[in-house]
């Protein structure tokens, strides 16, 4: 910014409301001195003693309404507007107070001071004072000779050009120094800012890593079950130990584990390229729910003569996604058959036009009524399995979760747990 594009002080118009007060308090003050000038000094003024005091009228005021504008409304007149009632008032006050023997004349610097021009405007305003301040002593001083009364006017007005030279020094290195602390600001502002994109860049690259390396954790469990059974039922139909119905039955279920892995690996490719979900995004179609409660605890190993539960309404179809809810209420019915040891295991789902209502029941020992709400938490586990311990109940409430549905667990009369889950479905 060049010197003459930069916004010049108003010293009338200072923001600090304290600042505002002084300039203000000091005009009154001007007045006030003036006053007290013609009363403690009989034949100041003379033969002019009416008139400076019909200026004293005027000037006092003009003061005072000057005060009470800044002070109630933190407004006054431009500054030039001022500066140039202030050197009028000031000049005819010397001149009416003795020309060159004037103690107001005092008052001039000050003008300059308050008006804060600097530069070219600031030399125009001292000339003009100093031009008036000569007039005002060719007039009010006829006793002195032409030649000392130009020559007062003159130092006068030499005094006044440099008090405008000085405000036009300190206005610079005021103005330097505000633009340094701006910029020094600007800086700091621009080092907090950076600050706070790197810190949230980290956030969020580590907050991505964790939802990759907790997708992984759940494949590893979620594949756990399935490649158990099928290994096991292979082994048994390769052996010749199974034939008949049950080779059928058991070619069946390893059908529907091989179905489990594909759903499982299409939502690991899902987690590559969706927003870091860790169990994939939902895909519904219409489900059975016999069918679906036969594959839950088929797939979770538990044997007939622990199973118990119903299916209502008679053949409900529901349109879900199979492959998140099976692997909710599987882990659910695995939870129960691993707690409850030998104890029956029930499977109840119940259809209805807008939500599935399941509960898996056991008769295990149960949990304290204060682990009811901690065992649904990543890692928090109450059982000696190793690797994914603690993410079995974790990754069915992230799978309800994602259904928009609602899992509670609460003790069961009688003994054991109720795992109660309601699922929004669509037509």
């Amino acid at each position: 910014m060049s010197v003459s594009e930069r916004p010049r002080i108003d010293f009338n118009n200072l923001g600090d409301p304290q600042e505002q007060g002084v300039v203000v308090l000091v005009r009154v003050a001007v007045v006030i001195s003036w006053a007290l000038l013609l009363a403690a000094d009989p034949l100041l003024a003379q033969p002019h003693r009416p008139a400076a005091w019909a200026l004293l009228a005027v000037g006092g005021p003009y003061a005072t309404l000057l005060a009470i504008w800044r002070l109630r409304t933190e407004w006054i007149p431009p500054t030039w507007t001022i500066s140039v009632v202030d050197s009028v008032l000031t000049l005819i006050g010397c001149g009416l107070t003795g020309g060159a023997d004037s103690w107001l004349v005092a008052v001039l610097p000050l003008i300059v001071l308050t008006a804060g021009l600097g530069g070219p405007r600031g030399y125009v305003v001292a000339v003009g004072l100093g031009v008036g301040y000569t007039v005002a002593v060719l007039v009010g001083s006829p006793g002195m000779a032409v030649s000392a009364r130009l020559l007062h006017g003159a130092w006068w007005t030499g005094y006044l050009l440099a008090t405008a030279v000085l405000v036009e020094v300190f206005s610079r290195l005021l103005e330097r120094q505000y633009e340094v602390a701006a910029r020094s600001r600007a800086e700091a502002i621009a080092e907090h800012e950076a600050l706070l994109e790197e810190r949230d860049l980290r956030e969020r690259l580590l907050e991505s890593q964790l939802a990759r390396q907790d997708g992984l954790r759940v494949i590893l469990h979620e594949f756990r079950t399935p490649v158990s059974s099928m290994t096991a039922l292979s082994r048994d139909v390769a052996s010749g130990a199974l034939a008949g119905p049950a080779a059928a039955t058991a070619l069946s279920l390893i059908s529907a584990h091989s179905d489990h892995l594909r759903d499982m690996l299409d939502n690991l490719a899902d987690l590559a390229i969706a927003d870091g979900s860790p169990v994939g995004r939902p895909r519904e179609r219409p489900v059975v729910l016999a069918e679906l409660a036969e594959a839950v605890l088929d797939a979770a190993g538990i044997p007939p003569e622990r199973r118990g539960g119903t299916v209502t309404p008679e053949g409900a179809t529901l349109r879900i996604d199979p492959q998140r809810l099976r692997r909710v209420l599987t882990n659910l019915a695995e939870n129960a058959a691993r707690h409850s040891v030998t104890g029956p295991v029930e499977l109840h789902l119940t259809g209805q036009p807008d939500r599935l209502v399941a509960e898996v029941r056991d008769r295990g020992p149960g949990l304290p009524v204060d682990q009811l709400g901690e065992v649904t938490r990543k890692y928090v586990s109450l059982g000696d399995r190793r690797g994914t311990a603690g993410l079995g109940l974790w990754i069915v409430a992230q799978l309800v979760s994602g259904m928009n549905g609602q899992l509670t667990l609460s003790a069961r009369e009688g003994g054991g747990l109720v795992a109660r889950l309601e699922i929004p479905v669509g037509p």
